[in-house]
């Protein structure tokens, strides 16, 4: 089924191609390679949305697990400055916060979208059903200082602010059609003071961004959809 299958090339490009334009207002384009038209004043950093899109109408929504793909050559840059060959950032590191970090994001954008009134979630979906179906992907995930429990670590300090970006897809499960698509880069804050960066702030970083995209995605949706008024 190719709603659940994982970060493809093309959604790739589209985050790449994209990201430097959600950078200044000025530079992002109002069409995208695809035909999607820029939606002004947006919650997030870019929307996009298909001209001729509906989103009404649709009474069952099918949320597609988050795929994660860090910043290219991240964990070769965290090691040319790991001396201590055991505090080195390995797969198994990077698999284990690509791993979390996408269940994390299912979660917020699943209770989101479950809070009152609720959105129908289908657990199981195919091609050509009449469902609205939401891919989110986190791209270009930069961590300033991941915490690689290493035997003896010592705390790592640091200035440097930590990124990720998501890109959320929404397609009618029918025809596959590319209806909308979100952009929005977040990083965890400029300092001008040393902190201390470990998976605990790590993760409580994420979970702070996780948590505004999720509202952000409910709020849209609920605009959208048409569902805020007629839950009144």
């Amino acid at each position: 089924m190719k709603f659940k299958q994982t970060l493809n090339a093309s959604l790739l490009l589209a985050g790449t191609l994209l990201l430097g334009a959600c950078s200044t207002l000025t530079s992002t384009p109002d069409e995208t390679y695809d035909g999607l038209v820029l939606v002004p004043e947006s919650r997030f950093g870019a929307v996009y949305r298909r001209p001729d899109a509906d989103l009404t109408g649709y009474k069952s929504y099918g949320l597609v697990h988050c795929d994660v793909a860090f910043k290219k050559n991240w964990q070769r840059d965290q090691n040319n400055t790991r001396l201590d060959l055991s505090s080195r950032v390995t797969q198994k590191d990077v698999d284990n916060i690509r791993d979390k970090l996408g269940e994390q994001c299912d979660k917020y954008f699943r209770e989101a979208l479950e809070q009152a009134p609720p959105y129908k979630l289908v657990e199981h979906f195919s091609d050509g059903q009449p469902v609205l179906v939401l891919r989110p992907a986190i791209i270009n995930l930069d961590i300033a200082a991941p915490d690689t429990r290493s035997a003896g670590r010592s705390q790592t300090y640091t200035t440097e602010a930590g990124q990720m970006t998501l890109v959320l897809e929404v397609l009618d499960g029918t025809t596959g059609e590319l209806l909308v698509r979100v952009i929005d880069r977040a990083r965890t804050g400029d300092r001008s003071y040393l902190q201390w960066t470990n998976s605990v702030t790590n993760e409580a970083d994420a979970r702070r961004i996780l948590g505004r995209w999720a509202r952000q995605l409910r709020q849209g949706l609920d605009e959208a959809t048409a569902k805020a008024d007629t839950s009144k």
